[in-house]
């Protein structure tokens, strides 16, 4: 389905260096380079700064998943449901679109790889890291290790030395991302992606996705419509579900199509970063940007210049809730296929849910003031979350398909 990963834009973290530098220590046996990280602190929010160093081969490739330019206009829904089919074509066939590595590293090493990406995902996704040790060892290092991956990407774009990333830091890390693929990982956080990815029917498309997104980041500050945030928030956030779904697997009791388990998750990714874009709007305006529709805006009779000045209005409020409204949406989409997943792996799925939910109640409680008041679940909220969500990943899919249905 989905880890609960997606970018919150405009918070930096500031971590002192000494203490990310504790997250990724490495032993002095080991093959692979250490890795510098920068985190953020916010559970929601992607961050890892990759070391950039002078022997890293400098590729500028840049990989495009869109279809070829045809004689009809292809919306982005399109674009990425022939992601998704390709994704679910791939988890029938248990098999991978590249030939399967046999890393053969040091099992210890490998091991503390893993666990380094453990306590990462304990540290800054505590909520979801206490979900994922109902899984099964294999399956919940895997998870450990594709968070991380994404954290570190993200952090490229919304870290500390965001102001210093190019394209070019971008095609070095979609070269890494291929080295990865091909069993050739540049540390230690990059072999248990590596070793991940040779056990489970992961394919390479949605993480280059993700870096794309990346790139729109450094690109564009603004989108004509929705059906362009639709793609971006597919990029940033929509890809984790597809990277996520072999690996949590599908339950066996499922009448569901792969296809639709996988589209769920790609909702629930959606719903994430819109909830993520609502709750972020300050703190994006701050930085001169604007992830919300240009037109919507405008039919709402908003400014940009109403935006960056703050501007609660009747106008806004109304605007808000029709934001609100389309991200409660794609949770409700997004319900239909957590159940399908193994009943192991749905714990994590529905606190993330249920939490991220939350924040849009809170935005509303808050008078819709998203400028100068941040939507915050509360640690309480979180704690009773967790039981509720543990009560939801007991539900059989025969079960919950009925009761969504009703």
């Amino acid at each position: 389905m989905l880890l609960d990963i997606s970018p919150s834009h405009g918070q930096l973290s500031h971590s002192p260096r000494s203490e990310i530098r504790k997250l990724c220590r490495v032993s002095r046996r080991t093959r692979w380079n250490s890795c510098s990280t920068n985190t953020h602190s916010v559970y929601a929010s992607v961050g890892f700064e990759p070391e950039m160093s002078a022997n890293l081969p400098i590729l500028s490739t840049f990989v495009s998943s869109a279809p070829a330019a045809r004689d009809v206009v292809v919306s982005s829904r399109q674009k990425v449901y022939e992601v998704v089919l390709k994704q679910a074509a791939l988890a029938k066939a248990q098999s991978r679109s590249i030939a399967a590595v046999d890393l053969k590293p040091d099992i210890n090493l490998l091991k503390e790889a893993y666990d380094r990406c453990g306590e990462v995902c304990q540290e800054y996704a505590k909520t979801f890291y206490l979900g994922t040790l109902l899984m099964t060892p294999e399956r919940r290092r895997a998870i450990w290790a594709i968070y991380v991956w994404c954290r570190r990407t993200d952090e490229l774009v919304d870290g500390p030395n965001a102001s210093q990333i190019t394209p070019s830091a971008l095609d070095r890390w979609e070269e890494r991302l291929n080295d990865l693929f091909a069993g050739r990982p540049y540390d230690m956080l990059d072999a248990a992606v590596s070793d991940t990815v040779s056990k489970f029917p992961v394919d390479i498309q949605p993480f280059k996705d993700m870096i794309k997104g990346m790139r729109m980041d450094l690109e564009r500050s603004r989108y004509s419509n929705f059906d362009e945030l639709y793609l971006y928030c597919y990029y940033v956030a929509g890809t984790v579900g597809l990277m996520s779904v072999p690996v949590m697997g599908i339950a066996p009791e499922s009448k569901a199509t792969t296809e639709s388990v996988y589209s769920a998750s790609l909702a629930l990714g959606i719903a994430n970063q819109l909830t993520n874009i609502l709750r972020d709007v300050g703190e994006d305006a701050s930085r001169g940007r604007i992830y919300l529709p240009r037109d919507e805006l405008a039919q709402a009779g908003i400014s940009e210049e109403d935006v960056f000045e703050g501007r609660v209005t009747d106008r806004w409020r109304s605007f808000m809730k029709s934001q609100i409204r389309r991200a409660r949406m794609f949770f409700q989409e997004a319900e239909k296929g957590v159940s399908s997943l193994s009943q192991a792996s749905r714990w994590p799925i529905w606190a993330s849910l249920l939490l991220y939910r939350e924040i849009l109640d809170e935005i509303e409680r808050n008078d819709y003031n998203n400028f100068t008041k941040r939507a915050c679940v509360g640690k309480a909220k979180k704690l009773m979350a967790l039981p509720a969500a543990y009560g939801r990943s007991l539900i059989s899919p025969s079960s919950h398909e009925h009761f969504v249905n009703l």
